[in-house]
């Protein structure tokens, strides 16, 4: 198993390392050195308050969730764990190392695997919150892929009847591994994520987190000298992010520049304006999450002490 994972693992990362050979090949290393050397104090400062914004809403939609599943903690708790947990996605391969890190400290602090439950349903109603609000915009609004966008809205809705028909009209049988998931799966979501306090924060918030990413976003096209309107570049934006959410990334990097180039290329404004402005949103997004690295320091000096006493 551990030698199956090791190969998927870099297969991902191959497939990031590909994605990026293929962009310096066709279109030069410059977009990308253009892309760090425009990042200025604009780019800083919005970077870190939108950054702020968004891990807050973050911090505040796991915590509902977690709260639900029967594990409570402090909104600053959350906070910070969340701040750590990005910086871990945005510094290390395939983008989900953080979240991994905080569900297993998570379900440490909770003594069993509601902790790490959590943190799966949070990012999981994320992203559903996400791919809803995608496919809705890519309907209404011109985008390379709207000849698609029907098609798939319909295995969308296909795939909510489906679970919608598990959690409401099946009852697995808990004698055997898979109806035992079931049954957990079915409990968390009718229990939980579908209870009357929960998924109205946990839909606010996440609308929260999709626009100040989409900002932080058409603020980097905006850095780059791209002059099309709010709409389309909010359209690429959500492109971009959807792109971003496939575990497959270097850092960060592939799939975000590789998508920014077709897009941008397909609309008319340019491969290389897309990397570069790629390169712009990817060095924000870092910046708006080393908050994390100081929390990793501190709980690093905080453990240093009891690490290396000697007793003689």
């Amino acid at each position: 198993m551990n030698r199956h994972r090791a190969a998927g693992n870099l297969v991902r990362i191959m497939a990031a390392a590909a994605i990026l050979t293929l962009l310096v090949w066709r279109l030069g290393a410059g977009p990308f050195l253009d892309g760090l050397r425009l990042v200025d104090a604009r780019a800083v400062v919005a970077a870190v308050v939108l950054g702020a914004v968004t891990t807050l809403a973050c911090a505040l939609r796991w915590r509902t969730v977690s709260r639900c599943l029967g594990v409570d903690m402090t909104l600053a708790r959350a906070t910070t764990a969340y701040y750590r947990s990005l910086f871990l996605n945005t510094t290390l391969p395939m983008g989900v190392a953080g979240d991994v890190h905080r569900a297993v400290l998570h379900s440490r602090a909770s003594g069993d695997s509601r902790g790490a439950r959590s943190v799966a349903w949070e990012r999981t109603a994320g992203q559903a919150v996400q791919l809803a609000l995608t496919v809705i915009v890519l309907l209404l609004l011109p985008s390379p892929v709207r000849s698609w966008m029907p098609a798939v809205a319909l295995v969308v809705v296909a795939c909510v009847l489906a679970l919608a028909f598990v959690i409401v009209v099946t009852r697995p049988s808990t004698a055997t591994w898979a109806g035992r998931v079931l049954t957990a799966v079915r409990d968390d979501v009718r229990r939980g994520l579908m209870a009357r306090e929960t998924w109205p924060v946990v839909v606010t918030a996440s609308i929260v987190i999709i626009v100040g990413n989409v900002a932080t976003f058409v603020i980097a096209a905006r850095i780059v000298g791209t002059d099309a309107s709010l709409a389309s570049l909010a359209t690429i934006a959500l492109l971009v992010l959807a792109a971003m959410s496939v575990p497959v990334s270097i850092a960060g990097w592939g799939p975000r520049e590789g998508v920014a180039a077709w897009v941008f290329g397909a609309v008319g404004l340019g491969a290389a304006a897309g990397v570069t402005t790629a390169v712009v949103y990817g060095v924000m997004v870092l910046v708006a999450t080393l908050p994390g690295a100081a929390v990793l320091a501190v709980e690093s000096l905080r453990s240093a002490p009891s690490k290396g006493v000697v007793h003689g």
